[in-house]
């Protein structure tokens, strides 16, 4: 048999039952696009977070009260506690440190803005002229925090895109004083829109001094410091100095833990591409499932041609003809169920794009190489024990049972 006639002979036995190929295809197409489904899911989950840390700014170096008992980030320092506070002083020494190019304190809580009326609860960020730039947020309208005397907090306010709108509608904010909690501020500047980032909606901040968000919390502990290194390659520096310097002024206690921005990607990035590996692997086991239906397939279809095996076996044709017909069957099955799965899978990222415009589910390549080989190899793997059946037919008792 010319490669030409194994092909028409596959073609032709799969066409001559539709239901039972279809429902093989079918069942290799879905191993397929939940291999495809499943890995956009994981994989856009990773690149939505590295993303989301990446936009909190260049090269920083956070310190947080609190020691952290492992040596590396744990997301349990997102709350810790610690027997001596991190002051604005503690912030301030660290702009001498060499390598540092800015330095932001962070006071964070929750108050009410009320103007003309109109009343709202909005998170409060206490901060310096620093943090914009830190942070990379840009201002729609007026000017930064005043560069002054850290520990004194001037009665002036940054707010949010929605807050503006909310609170102010058609009417221009800049210069309008209005009440936060029990202080009278007056509105210097309005943040162009961000949206949602890791769990802060920048829409609906309000940026004070840091000193006056101490006073407004009575709180004299800071949440965070935000550091931001010169460059990449300074950053480990940066963190270490940081530490010596503050342990120094803590009377020689760690009482502070030092993260990098590198290292919390580095975590969450090893956590997510695990994850994305165990989605894809169960996915997987649907793949063998489909590859056992299509055994059962291939072994009724040799129960159901033994006459035409044997007619080929008398006319001379040889073993490896007749199971590399079978195999050729086989390959055909998983092949097409393969393609229409991969659409099927990238369809379904395509709609998880349009529905959530934020999260990249985009299938990664070795998931989409990995799944359409393992659906071909495991119709061909499945698909050998028929095609051995078949090519061990005997011609006479084969042809006496057709």
């Amino acid at each position: 048999m010319r490669l030409i006639d194994t092909l028409r002979f596959a073609r032709d036995a799969a066409t001559g039952y539709p239901v039972r190929t279809a429902l093989s295809v079918l069942a290799m197409a879905i191993g397929v696009a939940a291999v495809v489904l499943l890995t956009a899911l994981g994989d856009g989950a990773r690149r939505y977070v590295v993303g989301q840390f990446s936009s909190l700014g260049t090269n920083l170096v956070i310190v947080l009260p609190g020691r952290s008992g492992t040596g590396g980030f744990n997301p349990a320092n997102a709350i810790t506690s610690t027997p001596r506070d991190l002051t604005i002083d503690d912030a301030a020494s660290l702009r001498r440190l060499p390598g540092v190019r800015r330095v932001a304190p962070l006071a964070v809580g929750t108050s009410e803005i009320a103007f003309g009326g109109k009343l709202r609860e909005a998170m409060v960020a206490g901060s310096t002229a620093e943090f914009i730039p830190i942070r990379n947020f840009e201002l729609a309208q007026g000017k930064a925090l005043p560069d002054d005397d850290w520990n004194r907090g001037a009665s002036v306010v940054i707010i949010g895109a929605k807050i503006r709108e909310e609170v102010f509608g058609a009417q221009p904010a800049l210069g309008q004083l209005v009440r936060v909690g029990d202080r009278r501020l007056r509105v210097i500047g309005v943040l162009a829109p961000t949206g949602q980032g890791l769990g802060m909606n920048t829409d609906e901040l309000l940026i004070v001094p840091v000193a006056l968000a101490q006073a407004m919390f009575n709180s004299n502990t800071l949440f965070r410091v935000m550091l931001e290194a010169n460059s990449r390659e300074q950053i480990p520096a940066v963190k270490d100095a940081a530490l010596t310097q503050l342990k120094q002024r803590h009377r020689g206690e760690e009482d502070i833990t030092v993260i990098t921005q590198d290292a919390i990607l580095a975590t969450f990035d090893k956590l997510l591409g695990a994850l994305t590996m165990a989605v894809a692997g169960i996915a997987a086991i649907s793949l063998a499932v489909a590859g056992i239906l299509v055994m059962n397939v291939m072994l009724v279809a040799v129960t159901q041609r033994t006459g035409e095996i044997g007619l080929l076996k008398a006319l001379g044709a040889p073993a490896r003809t007749i199971r590399l017909a079978f195999l050729t069957e086989a390959a055909m099955l998983s092949a097409v169920g393969a393609l229409v799965g991969y659409l099927l899978g990238q369809i379904g990222a395509f709609v998880l794009r349009l529905v959530f415009p934020l999260f990249p589910a985009y299938p990664p390549d070795w998931a989409v190489i990995a799944g359409l080989g393992t659906a071909i190899g495991t119709g061909l793997l499945f698909g050998f024990l028929p095609a051995r059946r078949a090519a061990l037919l005997d011609p006479v008792q084969a042809l006496m049972k057709h």
